[in-house]
């Protein structure tokens, strides 16, 4: 697999040499048949859990907290459950780009989204959508800081892995509309307290802009393709399952979640996918949609 693209480089030094060391192992088995399509899944997975790894770590970390915060725990005197989530969350963060584990522009796009969603959850706490039942030293009004780094996470994993996949995109819709549709519904996210909620306007939008649009990536040996609509589900479902994970640590709370767990509701997988939108977007803005290779 080539490791740059257009006199760019694909992968970073360790990812290299994790490539190369995998194509000497798995070039010795065939390319078609069972064994090439095990060859794809299992990179595939792998693949998907590198660049997921620091949201991977940091809900780790959230249900690991939850224990050691249990009732009785020493560890509450020492430091409070959310600043040890935000030094953690600091540490991952500066470690990814020590080693080399991250780019200096993929954390320059994660800071945005770090930002887009602290100002969000600033918002949403005041409006009562969702609360941090616990005290803490890191924090602005009701959001302690940690929180901005589960949107870096969403953005560490979209610029992560259009680099890591080679995500090409055919028919993408013009830049401009994007970024208007992206806006559109980020003000919607804090402009439904107030006015008419128009999200469904906005999937439709979404669905009549990238119907036509579809995802080419390369996972090991070859190249497949997904619809975009597909791709924003898929991923918006594993991230509305991440989020069940936060609010049934306690993390984080929903209204209706104070006495006892319940699952989040599916409203919020909508709204999920929504933010993929301006997820996408946002990443666009350091990885620039590329062609397929068949498209003029």
């Amino acid at each position: 697999m080539s490791q740059s693209v257009n006199g760019k480089r694909r992968f970073t030094s360790l990812e290299a040499m994790i490539d190369a060391a995998a194509h000497r192992l798995l070039d010795q088995l065939p390319r078609h048949g069972l064994s090439g399509a095990l060859v794809e899944f299992l990179v595939f997975g792998l693949k998907q859990a590198w660049a997921c790894l620091f949201g991977g770590v940091m809900l780790g970390l959230i249900i690991l907290s939850k224990f050691l915060w249990a009732d009785g725990s020493a560890l509450p005197h020492l430091v409070t459950r959310y600043d040890f989530l935000f030094l953690s969350a600091v540490t991952i963060q500066l470690l990814m780009l020590l080693c080399r584990l991250e780019t200096l522009r993929e954390a320059k796009v994660i800071l945005i989204f770090h930002i887009v969603g602290t100002a969000m959850e600033i918002f949403k706490t005041h409006m009562g959508s969702w609360i941090y039942p616990e005290e803490n030293l890191f924090r602005i009004g009701g959001v302690p800081l940690f929180s901005g780094f589960m949107y870096a996470a969403v953005g560490s994993y979209m610029a992560r892995i259009n680099r890591i996949f080679d995500i090409r995109l055919a028919n993408y819709p013009p830049l401009p509309l994007t970024f208007a549709l992206a806006t559109g519904i980020y003000i919607n996210f804090f402009s439904h307290h107030y006015l008419p909620d128009m999200r469904w306007l906005l999937f439709a939008i979404t669905a009549l802009m990238f119907w036509r649009t579809s995802m080419h990536y390369r996972v090991f040996r070859f190249r497949h393709r997904m619809p975009l609509l597909l791709a924003f589900f898929l991923t918006s479902l594993f991230i509305w399952i991440a989020e069940n994970i936060g609010t049934w640590s306690r993390v984080w709370l929903y209204p209706g979640q104070h006495d006892q767990w319940v699952p989040v509701s599916l409203s919020k997988l909508g709204a999920w996918y929504l933010l993929m939108i301006i997820s996408v977007v946002l990443v666009t803005i350091i990885h620039p949609p590329k062609k397929p290779d068949d498209q003029p």
